[in-house]
């Protein structure tokens, strides 16, 4: 037989070593059962101290109180970051602590699926609920259990920054640090009870993921950013008294009443005194859109934010765009281009992408990723799966716009076919698109999309024009790609002569002399293109008073025109035209009268009687023998006008 050996384990420790053991060893250890513990009182768990710097936003925390006051009450605060959602939620759950100290108030992050699990291990723990100690234990339904068990005392819970619908709407993973494999895959949103002594309050960005949580448009409540009197009253809990009240109401506007803009120019303001003030702050703002960038992505902390969230305005907002690019490609493209609008009146008109555009987006490559990463079906220029008729393209937009609204980013009129952002979203936006390497990818977007909308400055397109005039003037602070730098001059040269016609000379000037260099550098001074923005711009210079500047640069298109296109071409006889005109502002009659005579008569040669530049030169003559005091030879040229114009159905300048 063979001899087992012993081990010694010392005098206080004796045993048997097993030498060869064939049996199977059993590694499941059954625990004791769990102590039963005295469930506390209820309390709240808030992670937030009291903010002794809150303003009360008009009757919100009231609409708040209202709705959770009824059984099974759901509410949603929706609106775009840093608008004061959260800082809403916090106030009113305190107000409930100190108010209503037997109620539950349950505070739960919840931006991811993780945060949600611990969240809801937190209120197990809190209510201590047998069972949640198991290995295996299912910690949502055991907390949506006792939710939902109408015996235990009232209760509130908030979800804090639900923005992404996956966290609620999609499966649960199975492997977060509370749930193991225990939820089954079920939805977090199935785990919120109905329970007449309870209610849910959510904070979000999302409209979408609002009304999926809450079950009703009602139930939502649109948090904007602050009446004028509220964010003054902010910046002065924040800053002490103000001294400048018109300053500080300069300020506020200028950071568009958000509430988080307006406490990190004071946190910005506070850590650089005396060296800075409210004054010197709006002074840098709005000094250009690089200094604003600047001051804007100024982080000073916030004891009222989660530990992950920026105070930095500009950084709050690019998260949303991060989560859109990663949710709809094509709806993170769409914003990209809204960006470079004015902010106020962006025509859906213009948006809405045509096959056309979307065939050219894709040949020139201007949809791709800036990290060289394909895109996803979800996008509405790549993997598309559809047929591409235009119904597609258009139900693709409008899916995109609707995405842009629920996440607060564009709000639209009345009717639907106008848009309007922030400033600082646009600006945000266009950071981001910087970082990501995109900016002057979407700039040539914007660029070739408004030059191919805005039309010529004549009568017949004015109400077009006026329409989208804005913009045009926007695109005045752009500096153009070598490759679009020919489209941009053509936007400025339309979009001057528009303002020109509209007696609105300054901006006249700025666009058509911007136009007028770049063509210059870009095609040469002897190009068509080139002279038709020189004679613009001299025509303005002119109805400025600057008659020798503007005879100066006519007398040169002239020239030019002469030996390029000849004597008798319609632009050759229109600089003419314009000479004569600047003659006539300086009384110089005859002059202008000899060359009105030629260009008349010319015309008459070449394009007939009837043609819009013929009557057009008649009329202008006619005007000048007026101001002679010649009325019977303006009278015959006056009449013929005026009858071949109905005829012929053409306005006459």
């Amino acid at each position: 037989m063979a001899r087992l050996p012993s081990a010694s384990f010392g005098p206080l420790n004796q045993g048997l070593q097993v030498g060869q053991n064939y049996g199977s060893i059993n590694t499941e250890f059954h625990l004791p059962p769990e102590r039963p513990e005295t469930p506390p009182p209820p309390f709240a768990t808030i992670p937030f101290s009291r903010d002794p710097d809150f303003v009360n936003r008009g009757n919100i925390l009231d609409q708040i109180g209202q709705r959770c006051s009824e059984p099974a009450a759901r509410v949603a605060l929706v609106g775009l970051g840093g608008v004061g959602k959260s800082q809403l939620a916090i106030e009113y759950a305190h107000r409930i602590a100190a108010g209503q100290p037997d109620t539950w108030v349950f505070w739960v992050h919840a931006g991811t699926q993780a945060r949600v699990e611990e969240g809801f291990r937190a209120i197990a723990d809190a209510v201590k609920l047998p069972g949640r100690n198991q290995r295996k234990a299912n910690i949502p339904q055991l907390v949506y259990s006792w939710l939902s068990n109408e015996r235990n005392s009232r209760w509130i819970m908030i979800l804090d920054s639900a923005d992404d619908r996956d966290v609620f709407c999609g499966p649960t993973s199975g492997d977060g640090p509370t749930s193991g494999d225990a939820c089954n895959g079920r939805p977090f949103a199935t785990y919120l009870p109905q329970s007449r002594n309870g209610s849910v309050i959510i904070t979000t960005r999302n409209k979408d993921l609002a009304f999926r949580l809450t079950g009703r448009r009602q139930n939502m409540i649109e948090v904007g950013p602050m009446v004028q009197t509220d964010a003054l009253t902010l910046l002065e809990k924040k800053l002490g008294s103000l001294p400048d009240t018109d300053v500080a109401a300069d300020l506020v506007q200028a950071l568009e009443l958000v509430p988080l803009a307006v406490s990190q120019a004071a946190a910005y303001i506070q850590a650089r005194a005396p060296l800075s003030s409210p004054e010197k702050y709006l002074a840098e703002f709005r000094e250009g859109e690089r200094k604003r960038s600047r001051l804007l992505e100024h982080d000073a902390g916030d004891l009222r934010r989660e530990g992950g969230a920026s105070n930095a305005i500009l950084t709050t907002w690019q998260i949303s765009f991060d989560h859109i690019r990663s949710q709809r490609r094509s709806a993170a493209d769409l914003l990209s281009l809204m960006s470079f609008f004015d902010r106020q009146g962006i025509p859906l008109w213009v948006l809405r992408p045509s096959r056309i555009a979307n065939d050219a987006m894709r040949v020139k490559g201007l949809d791709e990723a800036g990290d060289g990463e394909s895109d996803d079906s979800s996008s509405a220029t790549d993997g598309d799966t559809s047929d591409g008729t235009d119904d597609d393209i258009d139900g693709e937009f409008e899916d995109d716009v609707a995405m842009l609204r629920d996440y607060c980013l564009i709000v639209a009129d009345e009717a639907g076919d106008q848009f309007e952002m922030h400033g600082l979203v646009q600006l945000s936006t266009r950071k981001w698109l910087e970082a990501c390497g995109q900016l002057e990818t979407f700039k040539q977007q914007y660029i070739e999309r408004m030059a191919a909308s805005f039309p010529t400055g004549e009568y017949e397109n004015w109400a077009t024009c006026r329409s989208l005039f804005a913009h045009v003037q926007v695109a005045l602070d752009y500096r153009p790609s070598e490759d679009t730098v020919e489209t941009w001059a053509a936007l400025l040269h339309n979009g001057g002569w528009y303002a020109w016609s509209q007696g609105r000379y300054d901006v006249a000037q700025q666009m058509l002399g911007k136009a007028k260099k770049a063509c210059e550098k870009r095609l040469g001074k002897e190009n068509v293109a080139t002279l038709a923005s020189t004679s613009m711009f001299a025509l303005v210079l002119s109805d400025r008073g600057r008659w020798e500047e503007a005879e100066k640069l006519l007398v040169q298109v002239i020239e030019t025109s002469k030996a390029k296109l000849g004597v008798d071409h319609p632009d050759t006889l229109l600089s003419k035209g314009n000479l004569a005109s600047t003659f006539l502002k300086q009384g110089r009659w005859e002059e202008a009268e000899k060359l009105l005579v030629l260009v008349m008569e010319t015309f008459k040669t070449k394009l007939g009687v009837d043609h819009p530049d013929t009557l057009t030169s008649m009329g202008n003559l006619a005007s000048a023998y007026l101001n002679q005091g010649q009325w019977d030879e303006a009278k015959k040229l006056f009449i013929p006008v005026m009858e071949r114009s109905k005829t012929n159905l053409v306005s006459v300048a």
